[in-house]
């Protein structure tokens, strides 16, 4: 037990800070490019907007392409990418390289989702009011469907933080990397028996907090 509480001592800050840094930067990126991207899908599909098949069949398919691949295979695909980037791969940055790219269809899809649910009467009767797209994304889309995309941003960051697990099988640091290290490799069970208590915890309070100001922002 000795062994164990020197080693959380000596490792356990470090990584905590290297997994907030990969979730942080990547879920800031993906939910602000997924929304982006969520929004062109929704506004290229509907009859109200600018409908354009072709231009929905090409994002949609690049949405679905990169959401098809496991996160474990786009890690090691996109380690040469990271490499060109930032030099090293095996780094949290480049974590957060490969968690942005896993983020943004995931967020996409879930705006796209929120979005698709507003009323249609709605969006009609603001447009008859001769509202510009503009106007109407910022007064009706974005906060009509705000406490869904609070939600998604919520799941998205826990599934994020589990992403980020699997950081650590290519030594890329982390909590991922700190139970492997050291609950895998070392057969410290302890460190492993903390790490998953640690985790579950922290999803806990993401989800208590995300519940919390959805239910605030819900009419």
């Amino acid at each position: 037990m000795t062994e164990t509480i020197e080693i959380l001592k000596a490792n356990l800050p470090k990584a905590l800070w290297e997994t907030c840094f990969m979730v942080g930067t990547s879920a800031i990126i993906g939910v602000l490019f997924g929304l982006l991207i969520g929004l062109l899908l929704f506004l290229v599909s509907s009859k109200l907007f600018y409908k354009n098949k072709v231009l929905h069949h090409v994002a949609d398919f690049i949405v679905n392409a990169i959401r098809s691949l496991p996160f474990l295979i786009l890690l090691i695909t996109l380690i040469p990418v990271s490499a060109l980037l930032i030099g090293d791969p095996y780094t949290p940055a480049g974590g957060a390289i490969a968690l942005s790219i896993a983020a943004i269809p995931f967020y996409a899809r879930i705006a796209e989702s929120a979005f698709a649910e507003i009323d249609y009467g709605v969006l009609e009767a603001s447009i008859a009011s001769g509202a510009t797209t503009g106007q109407i994304i910022r007064e009706v889309i974005l906060p009509e469907s705000l406490p869904a995309l609070i939600r998604g941003f919520v799941l998205t960051l826990i599934s994020l933080l589990g992403y980020s697990a699997m950081v650590g099988t290519i030594g890329a640091g982390g909590i991922g990397d700190l139970a492997i290290q050291y609950g895998y490799y070392r057969y410290e069970t302890a460190i492993l028996i903390f790490v998953i208590i640690l985790l579950v915890i922290i999803v806990q309070v993401i989800q208590w907090i995300g519940d919390a100001c959805a239910n605030h922002f819900s009419k």
